[in-house]
């Protein structure tokens, strides 16, 4: 991608349970401007999420295809089990068509995208509290107890990177930390 196509690629990535779609939900319901990347992953939907609009659902052999002819712009196993990832073509699309990208992902994939493309913004997404990310992660019911204690495993080693990243927004109220994002992506917040 042309350096300065990629001053309009903006990632956010933080740890498990943080709202990153939550907040990304937020950007897509009120900054119509602003392109969410879809990623595709190979676990299974959980409830209310729908094809091509939470996630891509593949099966773990077309995600590896993908991953073998390069089509994907990063990808990761996430907490030890599913593959997630970004497929390139979709974002370079966005980017050619001068819009404002948003790629919400993980750490592993965040640290793929700084490798491939060291202009973008990188946005760390911080809980409050870590009492409070443990909340929301429980609070959600979509996790096994077991699963529940490897995602938080998993969110004390992506807590320590946060000074690989840019920029810290403490989601601490949705609507403050998707504006906050916004403004770090060059376009002004909506007022109400």
């Amino acid at each position: 991608m042309p350096a300065e196509s990629r001053s309009h690629v903006t990632v956010l990535a933080g740890p498990t349970a943080v709202g990153k779609g939550t907040i990304s939900t937020y950007i897509r319901d009120n900054y119509p401007e602003v392109w969410l990347s879809v990623s595709a992953t190979t676990r299974a939907p959980r409830p209310g999420e729908q094809e091509g609009v939470h996630y891509f659902f593949l099966p773990p052999e077309e995600f590896e295809s993908l991953v073998e002819r390069g089509e994907m712009l990063e990808w990761a196993v996430v907490h030890g089990q599913n593959r997630y990832g970004t497929i390139r073509s979709k974002v370079q699309e966005a980017v050619d068509a001068g819009k404002h990208v948003l790629l919400e992902i993980d750490l592993q994939g965040a640290r793929q995208v700084k490798e491939s493309m060291p202009e973008a913004k990188f946005v760390f997404l911080a809980p409050p509290t870590w009492e409070e990310l443990v909340r929301r992660l429980v609070g959600r019911g979509t996790e096994s107890e077991a699963e529940q204690q490897r995602r938080l495993d998993t969110a004390k080693l992506e807590l320590a990177a946060e000074p690989e990243f840019d920029v810290t927004i403490v989601n601490d109220e949705i609507r403050r930390a998707a504006d906050e994002l916004v403004s770090h992506m060059g376009l002004t917040p909506h007022t109400r």
